[in-house]
């Protein structure tokens, strides 16, 4: 079917569509649950089954507070929007999928977000060549790949070195007691952080399949249920978890700390803050993984295990171009079988 086509496209077909669109999104949650979770798991704040509670709930909770700046970028500034069809739609969806279930697999904490934005990539070029992509914003895309773990960093650095000199009196056992306490905001607004910017990428793609279908207006604000649907749906994700992440991320890149964990949470929670505000469909993975680096390096160089945040980093660069390859073959296989 071509991209003009759209109004051909079955309502099977979309229902088939945004149902796999919702797998991604609990994948999604399911993927990054670690993200949220893994500093207060690991400094022993919250028991396991206690963070993935809180983290999925205030994931939801974002509904009301962020603008659908990121839903607006993916649907219509990835990609051409007269080259979308069911079968774009579908390439994207499974290359993102295929990618989150091999690093998922092998605990590897890689972006969902970036898989999905590879997919979209890989399903275009496919169809229309890169003629069907729209630079300006997977350029401003892929800069944030390395702007939020950088950003991430820094701000981490800064606060852990900051606390470090405002609680320099007191004693490890006082700064524990009530950085056990604030862990609890933390971790609680970068799971609202993850749950704004997550949710929002699955709600662009059933926007772009709806507006391809005609079942909405290219300039129609998005359907009120497509936006709880994603988020609820990342919620529940969330509630499911990715133990093998949270070893990770929690434990294997550097010991972690109340005061440390608070550090890392609340870097991370205002570069996504930052970044939803921007419209920018940053990598939760990313940024979380660059705060606790930050944090740790500001103890010391030997405090993180750059063995393992350098595998991350190979993972992060392969994530895109490996999606891409996926979802062009799939976007192919789907071309054959429907």
């Amino acid at each position: 079917m071509d991209g003009g086509a759209g109004f051909q496209m079955s309502l099977g077909v979309v229902i088939a569509l945004v149902l796999v669109a919702l797998a991604f999104d609990f994948m999604n949650g399911f993927h990054d649950a670690a993200n949220s979770i893994a500093t207060v798991v690991s400094t022993r704040v919250l028991k396991p089954y206690q963070a993935v509670a809180i983290a999925a709930t205030f994931n939801f909770i974002a509904v009301f507070v962020f603008h659908l700046s990121v839903a607006a970028t993916v649907g219509r500034g990835i990609i051409e929007q007269g080259i979308v069809d069911h079968y774009i739609v579908f390439g994207a969806l499974i290359g993102a999928i295929a990618w989150n279930i091999i690093t998922w697999h092998y605990g590897i904490p890689s972006s969902s977000s970036h898989a999905l934005i590879g997919g979209l990539v890989g399903a275009a070029v496919a169809k229309a060549g890169s003629g069907g992509l729209l630079p300006a914003g997977i350029l401003k895309t892929v800069a944030f790949i390395f702007i939020s773990p950088l950003l991430g960093f820094l701000l981490g650095s800064l606060l852990m070195l900051a606390i470090s000199w405002i609680f320099v009196r007191s004693t490890p056992s006082r700064v524990d007691r009530l950085f056990r306490r604030l862990q609890l905001f933390s971790s609680s607004l970068y799971s609202l952080g993850h749950g704004g910017n997550d949710a929002q990428k699955t709600i662009g793609i059933i926007w772009m399949l709806l507006v391809a279908a005609g079942y909405t207006g290219k300039d129609e604000p998005v359907p009120h249920w497509v936006v709880v649907a994603c988020y609820v749906t990342i919620g529940l994700g969330t509630m499911f978890g990715g133990w093998r992440i949270v070893k990770t991320m929690g434990q294997r890149i550097t010991k972690v700390r109340p005061v440390g964990g608070f550090c890392a949470e609340l870097s991370g929670s205002i570069t996504l803050f930052l970044a939803t505000g921007l419209g920018i469909p940053v990598s939760t993975t990313h940024t979380i993984t660059g705060s606790i680096v930050g944090m740790g390096s500001t103890q010391s160089v030997s405090a993180v295990r750059w063995g393992i945040a350098g595998n991350i980093l190979w993972a992060w660069i392969f994530t895109i171009p490996c999606s891409a390859f996926m979802a062009g073959l799939a976007w192919w296989v789907g071309r054959q079988l429907f």
